[in-house]
């Protein structure tokens, strides 16, 4: 792991996002609450924040953090029948919070298609990035703002 002992505590935030494509038989089901493991995205909604909250579990090198929020908000999308997530995690410390963020969209993600994957298996679970972070030595960064620096287009 990284020394931080040195660094000053500082307010910090990380957003990530990640998407779950369904095929038609997933999102009927999902759509009209017929799953038979139950409320898919309620159960995605927990699996994020509790994600979040055992980041370093998941990452080996990744700092045990305690952050003073998590959001994670899973919107449906019947025009393209997806889910989009986004988690957010906020607070005061010597690190960022972006692998917080990251896991708990992932988590989420994942967990959408293991209650969906009895309608159908071809689910598609990505990508899963960084949104944005606040504070810290690096300051602030947006993946639309990186994304218009390189010339390319943000999601």
């Amino acid at each position: 792991m990284v020394d931080v002992s040195g660094k000053a505590p500082s307010l910090r935030t990380a957003t990530a996002r990640a998407v779950v494509t369904l095929g038609p038989a997933a999102w009927s089901a999902l759509d009209a609450s017929e799953n038979r493991k139950g409320d898919a995205l309620a159960v995605a909604r927990l699996a994020g924040i509790q994600a979040a909250k055992r980041a370093s579990d998941w990452i080996p090198l990744c700092h045990p953090l305690v952050f003073d929020a998590v959001e994670v908000v899973l919107k449906r999308n019947a025009g393209e029948r997806r889910v989009e997530i986004e988690a957010s995690v906020r607070g005061t410390g010597k690190t960022g919070y972006e692998m917080e963020a990251m896991v708990a969209a992932a988590a989420a993600a994942l967990t959408v298609y293991d209650m969906c994957k009895g309608a159908e298996k071809g689910i598609v679970v990505g990508p899963v990035e960084l949104v944005s972070k606040t504070g810290g030595k690096s300051g602030d960064w947006t993946r639309e703002k990186a994304a218009r620096s390189s010339g390319r287009r943000g999601r």
